[in-house]
């Protein structure tokens, strides 16, 4: 038995939306609960494939692992086990953050190489040699990647690229270090601020969050704590380019329209209305489209610029955007094996390595298309929102690793979505 999404084009999404919290935080906020004894409390989980497999790789460790409702609680023991191998650290990306938490706490990991996502080559090159600098040997043995210390030390460190991965990792290794660390040309995501501020409210000392330079004075213990895990801004992403396709009026809740600027311009660039909302349970933003859209350029950089996550649906809006678009895709070389199921529904697509030039269509034409991760399964099923008949979107499974109650959101914004039984 395998389960399919059937979308029915032509509706025009009206209505409001929740958007609970961020799926490439809470697994990295899970991985932290690592680096103190006792029972931490993370709130605002989503209900996603993603934190039960989270939740098994940390049972494998010898935590004890509570999930309810959107409530995770970690309770973890004094003697913490190295060997992070489980099958559940295989199937996705997110696994090896334990792996900066585990040298910290244990001063030895093995940790299984991670699964996740098709989208391309993510080496860990700059996770093993932050790893080194603060003092850790690591290398690649029988599928996993080691590393061994006889006691963590400050350091400074530079990052080629700002790695949201490896930032993370030497971050949560460095907390327990001796000394400070300073890690040049960091991440600046919020996922990353959201991170720092677990950390220290658990009573790491940082410095920097939210800029290219973290600073960390390392401590001797952590203790655990309660944290809220902030809004997806890519789940919120993904309903604004609904709105502006499906020439919709859609309200988003619950997530910081700032972690989403951007994006929102990009929309207004498009053509959309764009009100934000600060603050307080009304916080998100409300996208009115009327007419067709217009067509926008895209580059995705790292954060502030343009998310690569938020690619497929650039690609998605331009394909039945009026004009010519051209999409950069600076980050993973893979994204664009997305254009070639778009080229099944009908869209005017040409690539040339790591650009893509899209010609906008009144309209799509319905088809079976396959998704090949999370974001190109959420772009498809916007795309044939856009589509003439039924489309068949297959691999589901992707999507539901990012997308709680997909269908259900959808349906209450009235869009003719089922779920399949084949």
């Amino acid at each position: 038995m395998s389960e399919h999404f059937r979308v029915h084009g032509g509706a025009r999404l009206v209505g409001e939306v929740d958007v609970v919290g961020a799926k490439n935080s809470v697994l990295k906020l899970m991985a932290a609960a690592l680096l103190a004894e006792g029972t931490t409390t993370i709130t605002n989980c989503p209900d996603i494939l993603d934190v039960p497999l989270m939740a098994d790789a940390l049972r494998s460790l010898g935590c004890q692992v509570e999930l309810e409702g959107d409530v995770a609680r970690i309770t973890t023991p004094a003697e913490l086990s190295f060997h992070a191998d489980s099958e559940a650290m295989g199937k996705l990306r997110a696994s090896i953050c334990v792996l900066g938490p585990l040298v910290g706490r244990c001063k030895r990991a093995v940790v299984a190489l991670p699964g996740g996502d098709a989208i391309g080559s993510r080496p860990l090159d700059m996770h093993q040699s932050g790893l080194e600098k603060l003092g850790a040997k690591t290398w690649i043995e029988h599928g996993c990647i080691v590393a061994e210390a006889e006691g963590l030390h400050g350091a400074q460190i530079w990052l080629d690229f700002p790695s949201m991965g490896a930032t993370e990792n030497i971050l949560m290794a460095a907390v327990l270090a001796n000394g400070t660390t300073v890690i040049d040309n960091a991440a600046r995501e919020p996922e990353i601020i959201d991170l720092c501020l677990m950390l220290t409210q658990m009573g790491a000392k940082i410095e920097g969050a939210g800029t290219s330079t973290l600073t960390v004075h390392g401590v001797t213990e952590l203790k655990p704590t309660e944290h809220r895990v902030i809004g997806d801004r890519i789940v919120g992403a993904t309903w604004g380019f609904a709105a502006v396709m499906t020439r919709g009026d859609v309200r988003v809740r619950g997530v910081n329209p700032h972690h989403l600027d951007l994006v929102l311009e990009k929309l207004r660039m498009a053509g959309a209305e764009v009100t934000v909302y600060e603050g307080g349970e009304d916080e998100g933003f409300r996208v009115v489209m009327d007419g067709r859209p217009k067509a926008v350029d895209f580059v995705t950089l790292p954060y502030p610029g343009f998310a690569t996550d938020n690619q497929p649906f650039a690609i998605a809006l331009s394909a039945v955007s009026e004009g010519t678009s051209m999409i950069t895709e600076n980050l993973f070389e893979a994204r664009f094996r997305f254009i070639d199921e778009m080229i099944r529904l009908g869209a005017d697509a040409r690539t040339d390595g790591h650009h893509a030039v899209i010609r906008g269509v009144e309209k799509l034409s319905s088809a079976p298309v396959w998704a090949s991760d999370i974001r190109a399964g959420a772009g498809l099923v916007l795309a044939g929102l856009c589509a003439d008949g039924a489309t068949e979107v297959y691999e589901i499974f992707h999507i539901e690793r990012g997308y709680p109650g997909f269908v259900e959101n959808l349906r209450k914004l009235g869009a003719d979505v089922e779920r399949v039984t084949s």
